[in-house]
């Protein structure tokens, strides 16, 4: 079983900190939303703090937060104000937000050859999702129903255009993926079912893609076209298929309901 996840924590929140009149927020949620930090956003604790103590759940005990030099706020917080129990935290800095490729070599140099999840700051996920990745020390990729997602979670139709879809093979393995479609694909066929929302299972031959993998069209080096690169090298990834839904953190018209959502957790990171 793997142990050791990895949270991708050090992008700009460009999104985060762009102005939305419409979105009713708390002085200190407004506060937080300025600075990009999205996992440092209070629900009533930090986010971050709800999926640390997901993952603890799912039997993780080591977490890696991925940050930038600048990010004194989250060190400070796990490091010493409000350090978790159930899971040992270290950080990883990315000197540079130049993509998740990245973000996934700079934790592999702290916690070293060995397997571990990976996925998004801004992100909180079901428990069952890191229960099933994590019960095999292989390469994987968690495929969400994209119905399940629209219908049961914070995500409409048309922010799936901004995720992966997963070409899932009839062996159950992962096929292919379109990063980003756009209006590549038509969302509501077969072909756009599965979609990746950036939560992985990353061995040392996924790690080795991160360090090779050329910058994408949008000018980063991405991990959705890293692990695309091992598969074509004949990397096997294993695809875990989830009916369930994901709250997405990622823009200031979310926080009101991620906080409704989460308002009767009471996190144990």
């Amino acid at each position: 079983m793997i142990r050791t996840a990895v949270i991708m924590a050090r992008g700009l929140g460009t999104r985060m900190r762009r102005a939305d009149a419409t979105a009713a927020l708390e002085a200190s949620q407004a506060a937080a939303a300025e600075t990009g930090v999205k996992g440092m956003i209070p629900i009533r604790r930090p986010f971050l703090e709800y999926v640390i103590s997901a993952l603890a759940d799912a039997g993780i005990t080591e977490v890696v937060l991925v940050i930038g030099p600048e990010h004194d706020a989250i060190r400070q917080h796990f490091g010493h104000e409000a350090p978790p129990v159930r899971t040992r935290v270290r950080f990883a800095v990315q000197d540079e937000p130049i993509g998740t490729a990245n973000a996934v070599t700079s934790a592999a140099a702290v916690i070293g050859d060995e397997p571990f999840l990976v996925l998004n700051a801004d992100n909180y996920y079901p428990v069952e999702a890191f229960r099933r990745l994590a019960a095999d020390e292989t390469a994987g990729v968690v495929a969400f129903d994209r119905d399940a997602l629209v219908d049961e979670g914070n995500i409409d139709a048309e922010r799936v255009r901004s995720f992966a879809v997963l070409d899932v093979g009839d062996d159950g393995f992962l096929a292919g993926i379109v990063e980003k479609p756009g209006d590549s694909l038509d969302l509501a066929s077969e072909a756009a079912r599965w979609v990746g929302m950036n939560l992985w299972a990353v061995t040392p031959a996924v790690v080795e893609a991160c360090r090779r993998v050329p910058k994408s069209v949008r000018g980063e080096f991405e991990l959705p076209e890293a692990v695309a690169l091992a598969v074509r090298e004949g990397v096997p990834v294993r695809v875990v298929r989830l009916a369930a839904p994901v709250l997405d953190l990622s823009r200031r018209g979310d926080i009101a309901g991620v906080v409704d959502r989460l308002r009767h957790l009471d996190p144990r990171p």
